[in-house]
Parts: structure tokens; C-alpha cells; sequence
């Protein structure tokens, strides 16, 4: 069964419009988490809502939104007057235009979601809007409210649903000069950078998410069932790591650890195949000089 939807409301082209429910496309359910505890009392522990100055608990009621103006000095907005900026989109996902998706930066992802119709009612246009996406090659653009605040979307079909990818504003993404302009031009020599490009060869394959191995929440669960086990938890040895200075001997070393690790190159995996034909064309002469001496 489909998990709870996080959104209901329309999607629109143009005039074209149908009902349409909004699910997260990925989980955190199956991850271990933790709660806090009492060291002394193994009792769980609750965080309560209190006033800053008072120390007195607040309920729910009693709390609005606030934004601070200047130190210690707020501009409280009450629910109502939030409802003054309700946007068309509150309840629609509107598509406004369509671009490459090639052109996305993957800065601007936030987070997908599955996009599918929200009962039978509409249904045909839901389909419509999703080949009309497929035909143009390109992804389409919308915006809608989630959760108080208005979001762009990318929208892209997939199998007989549309997905959904929350979108960043331009001010939400940071200049990579920030963080790279320190970085000098460096000159590769020739011979460093065909042994990294032997090693990026070797490791080279297809993308295949379903090998992934979550190997940390593997050892916490085998951790947690030892521990109720009433098994001693001890940190295993950790090897040290070589700091190796030099970048040549750091390749080097490298380029002999993935051949020992049986790791082939791609010409080593044709040579097999050289060798056949080889074979084939020489059976192929020694026939034909066989057939000329016959003759």
C-alpha cells in the first residue's frame, strides 16, 4: 500500500488540469535511530516548549510566529495574517514552461517525490499532461505550496507516473569561488595522470544502485543485537594509514593493488577474443593452401 500523501491538489497545463496526490519517493524508515536517554534512570527524554525568560512551559495555543527585527526584538505575525500572502499555487502545481534537463545544476535538487492521480477522476488528463512532457524531450517547470512555503518542481514522466523534484532558489546555492578559487593551476605530468586514468579504467562499470551495501547500518544492527545479547562491545583495531608523500609511488602503488585484486584491463579482456580470430584466420589460410595443393 502507497504511503500516506504528503500533498493533494491539482496539476495543470494551461487549461488542462487534473486532481493529483504528491508521495516522498524515498525512506528513512529502515534506518536505526535512537532516542535519547536518562544515563542514570534509562528514562526517555522529552523536550518542552518554555518561555525564554519565564521558564514557564507554553502550550501550543499560545504560540505564534515571530521574526526578530533586531536583537531580542521580534515582529510577532499571527496565523491570519499569514493567510494575506496565500498564493494561487497553494493549491496547484502549475507548469510554467520547459527546458533541457541537462541545464538543471543537481545544486538546484532538493528531494524527489512520485507524483500520481488522486482517484479516477481526471485520469485522462493526467496521462495527457505526462505524454505531453514526454514529447517535448524536456523537462517541465512548475511551482506549488508545500508546507506554508512555495517550492519550484521539476516534473519528468517515469513508468506511469510523473516524478517530482523540489527545486532550490538561486539564493539557496552557494558560489563554488567560495570554496575553489585557492586552488592552484596545477600541470599533471603525463605519466601520473595515465596511472589515474589506468585505475578510473579499471574501476569502471555501470551504475548499479542495487549493489549498494549500507555497511555502517549493517554493523550497527549486528552491533544492537550483540549488545542485547549481553555480549562485550569492543572497538575492533583500526590499521593506520601510510602517508605516502610521494604522488608518483601513491599510483604506482595503486595501479599494483587493482591488478593484484584481479581486476583486468580492457585490453587484457579482448585478448581472448584477438586470439580466436587469430585462430579462425589461420585455420582459414591453411584450408585454402591445402584446396591450391589439391588442385
Amino acid at each position: 500500500m502507497a504511503p500516506r500523501a504528503n500533498w493533494k491538489g491539482y496539476l495543470r497545463l494551461s487549461l488542462v488540469s487534473c486532481p493529483v496526490a504528491l508521495y516522498p519517493a524515498t525512506t528513512d524508515a529502515e534506518k536505526v535511530r535512537f532516542h535519547q536517554i536518562h544515563k542514570q534512570t534509562g528514562n526517555r527524554i522529552r523536550y518542552r516548549k518554555v518561555d525564554e525568560e519565564t521558564g514557564k512551559e507554553v502550550e501550543a495555543d499560545d504560540i505564534i510566529k515571530g521574526y526578530e527585527v533586531s536583537k531580542g526584538h521580534y515582529l510577532d505575525l499571527t496565523p491570519e495574517e499569514l493567510e494575506a500572502v496565500s498564493l494561487e499555487s497553494t493549491r496547484t502545481i502549475d507548469i510554467e514552461r520547459f527546458v533541457p534537463r541537462s541545464e538543471i545544476d543537481d545544486l538546484y535538487n532538493i528531494r524527489p517525490y512520485y507524483i500520481a492521480p488522486d482517484g479516477k477522476v481526471g485520469m485522462d488528463a493526467f496521462v495527457t499532461i505526462r505524454e505531453a512532457i514526454k514529447a517535448t524531450g524536456n523537462t517541465a517547470i512548475g511551482r506549488f505550496v508545500l508546507t506554508t512555503r512555495e517550492h519550484m518542481i521539476a516534473l519528468d514522466p517515469r513508468d506511469k507516473g510523473i516524478m517530482g523534484t523540489l527545486l532550490r532558489y538561486p539564493y539557496e546555492v552557494r558560489d563554488e569561488k567560495e570554496y575553489f578559487a585557492d586552488i592552484p593551476n596545477i600541470k599533471i605530468d603525463k605519466e601520473m595522470l595515465d596511472l589515474a586514468k589506468h585505475i578510473v579504467e579499471t574501476k569502471s562499470g555501470h551504475f548499479e544502485p542495487d549493489k549498494f551495501e549500507d555497511r555502517f547500518e549493517s554493523a550497527l544492527k549486528e552491533l544492537i543485537k550483540k549488545k542485547a545479547a549481553g555480549e562485550k562491545i569492543e572497538a575492533p583495531e583500526r590499521p593506520k594509514e601510510s602517508n605516502v608523500i610521494n604522488l608518483m609511488d601513491a599510483l604506482k602503488r595503486s595501479v599494483e593493488a587493482e591488478r593484484g585484486a584481479g581486476k583486468t584491463k580492457p585490453a587484457e579482456r579482448r585478448a581472448p577474443e584477438r586470439r580466436r580470430k587469430t585462430t579462425a584466420h589461420s585455420q582459414r589460410r591453411s584450408t585454402a593452401k591445402k584446396a591450391r595443393k589439391a588442385g
